[in-house]
């Protein structure tokens, strides 16, 4: 029996973190995010696929251990490159998160709104990873083209069963840490003279702390339904389910604007996590 993938929001979930046509994932991912927000779809069917325990992946690119991936200077057009291919790979990544959170927590008491906010995620995920593949198209490379790692999802794995922890660990820790980074690339960047691809990341930053922000309420929102204090809570669910520590410095402002005070992590720094 063939399975309809636009049949429910969670089968159609489903059916784009198990493609690895990449193409067909990330329209897959904003097809069902369309028809869920004009309410064209339901959220669950009994029809839905079982969740894979990893997203379907082309054979390329080879994943290794993150230490394992080559830092270059973006002042040479192969380092260029470099960074944006591990941004595609981060944008890929962040496409199948956004469906899984959707898929796996299908079965969760939250209201329909939670659903609206991290299809969105997943919608604005599929741009950003095609946009990042079309600059590294212009400038003679493709994705897969280079090793890449495994971390994000492996960090996300250890959250599978606990919608708290995993808005903790991915918006609010692996999400967050762009806002961090992402101004200091752009700059660069211009320095560089590679206007479009600051142009890019521009994008991406300004969506990003939009995802941050929806993160933040929910798990604000979870928080406040058990009688929990988020800030506390969210440094138990950190120590627990992520590795390492946190690294400064941090964009608090941008991260304020997206609801996540330095009272969340300041004390999760290397300098503080004894």
């Amino acid at each position: 029996m063939t399975v309809n993938p636009l049949n429910s929001l969670r089968g159609a979930a489903t059916c784009a973190i198990l493609s690895t046509d990449l193409d067909e994932k990330t329209e897959l991912a904003q097809e069902a995010a369309r028809r869920w927000h004009a309410r064209r779809l339901s959220l669950r069917s009994p029809l839905d696929p079982d969740l894979p325990e990893r997203p379907g992946r082309p054979a390329k690119p080879e994943l290794v251990p993150p230490k394992a991936t080559e830092k270059r200077s973006l002042h040479t057009l192969p380092g260029r490159i470099a960074m944006l291919h591990a941004l595609a790979h981060i944008e890929l990544n962040a496409v199948d998160l956004a469906l899984d959170i959707v898929a796996r927590f299908a079965t969760e008491p939250v209201p329909h709104s939670f659903f609206d906010g991290w299809m969105q995620v997943a919608f604005e995920e599929s741009k950003h990873f095609r946009m990042v593949r079309e600059r590294l198209k212009a400038l003679g490379a493709d994705y897969g083209d280079m090793p890449a790692h495994d971390g994000l999802w492996q960090a996300a794995h250890s959250t599978r069963n606990d919608l708290t922890a995993r808005l903790a660990v991915v918006p609010l820790i692996l999400e967050a840490r762009g806002l961090d980074v992402t101004p200091s690339l752009q700059e660069k960047m211009r320095e560089t003279g590679d206007i479009e691809s600051a142009d890019v990341l521009k994008v991406i930053y300004d969506d990003e702390k939009g995802h941050v922000a929806i993160g933040a309420k929910w798990f604000r929102f979870l928080c406040a339904r058990e009688r929990r204090d988020p800030a506390a809570t969210f440094k138990e669910l950190v120590r627990a389910n992520f590795r390492g520590s946190l690294k400064a410095p941090f964009n608090d402002v941008a991260r304020a604007e997206a609801g996540l005070t330095p009272s969340f992590y300041r004390s999760l720094t290397s300098k503080n996590s004894d």
